[in-house]
């Protein structure tokens, strides 16, 4: 069977009928419940996020990068079990080399932890458990967007997320709304998620700085992370890049200009598809997702929110490359019906 990319079938799952014999044929219930029937193909790319009520994980998958379906009828996958306030906002997942998948979220909005879970399969999940880590800073605010990236050259993942300590940075100039916030970017390093080497302060620009997300440049050494200019006053509220070859020695505080537009956007989500570098983002104000692409490494940006569909109410998450086995076998957990013809 030739590997084809996603097409969608108009018609109800409800009244869908099984016609094929092959297993990696499935249907996933997508938007308004409308089969979306999907072939095997060598890559699929899933997208974890939340929602406007913070009910836990949700998945969207895509073969191209730009239509993004939900799965499970967008309803979600895991609810929340840790934190003050016992949220899952900003769930950032990570595959390890062993297959693995690992994932961080904001459990609270004024907290000093933040959410870990494991799984094989995006299915099953471990135990939920709390990691501390701005414990030490009993005047921290919060402990928001967190984020994973396996380094492979030295076998370790990096844990980094937005913390306010106040008094402790350079003043920046803000609004009354948000005079207490004054954001850096901080950091921990596991190999097991069991040992974690201290929290330091990891990027510290001139600006207050949140959602902090990292891609690697395909057939090179070098990093690309996209940060959010969280300043108010007067406010920025866009997205910025930095670039480096080696992220033990982190990345420089000098930025580009921004590669979003006069928009708010927050909660940068990068991915290479073969060599474009799309950028996914959260318009907040506009309640609506939008992107923009870069065929040059991530040097320049187009802007493209209108090519680009989400499921609805989707908010910050991470883009991510995986096998198509593993999206088959979640579509197939959670549709429980096949519904496409074999072609």
């Amino acid at each position: 069977m030739k590997k084809l990319l996603i097409s969608a079938l108009a018609a109800m799952c409800g009244f869908a009928t099984m016609n094929a014999a092959s297993e990696d044929i499935f249907c996933a219930s997508g938007k308004d419940n409308v089969c979306a029937c999907v072939k095997d193909g060598d890559v699929a790319y899933l997208f974890s996020y939340f929602t406007g009520q913070s009910d836990g994980l949700h998945l969207a998958y895509s073969y191209d990068g730009l239509t993004w379906t939900a799965i499970n009828n967008n309803e979600s996958l895991l609810k929340p079990m840790v934190g003050d306030d016992k949220l899952m906002r900003d769930p950032s997942i990570c595959q390890g080399p062993d297959g693995t998948f690992h994932m961080v979220w904001t459990s609270s909005w004024n907290d000093q932890i933040i959410g870990y879970a494991s799984s094989p399969d995006l299915i099953h999940w471990s135990e939920q458990k709390a990691i501390p880590v701005m414990k030490h800073e009993p005047e921290s605010l919060n402990s928001w967007a967190p984020e994973l990236y396996y380094n492979a050259p030295d076998s370790t993942f990096h844990i980094f997320w937005a913390s306010t300590i106040p008094g402790r940075h350079s003043y920046v100039a803000t609004s009354e709304r948000e005079k207490q916030w004054n954001h850096r970017i901080y950091e921990t390093t596991t190999k097991d998620f069991e040992k974690f080497t201290p929290t330091r302060l990891w990027f510290n620009p001139d600006f207050s700085v949140i959602d902090a997300a990292i891609a690697k440049v395909p057939g090179s050494d070098e990093l690309i992370m996209v940060v959010k200019n969280e300043n108010s006053n007067p406010p920025e509220k866009n997205l910025r890049v930095t670039r480096t070859k080696d992220i033990n020695k982190g990345f420089p505080t000098e930025v580009s200009g921004p590669i979003t537009g006069k928009y708010w956007a927050e909660g940068p989500a990068p991915l290479f598809v073969g060599d474009t570098l799309y950028v996914y983002f959260d318009m907040y104000t506009s309640h609506r997702y939008g992107a923009v692409k870069s065929t040059d490494g991530g040097h320049t940006f187009t802007e493209i929110n209108d090519e680009v569909s989400f499921p609805k109410g989707i908010r910050h998450g991470t883009a991510f490359r995986v096998d198509k086995k593993v999206l088959n076998n979640i579509l197939k957990h959670y549709t429980k019906q096949e519904c496409c013809e074999k072609q």
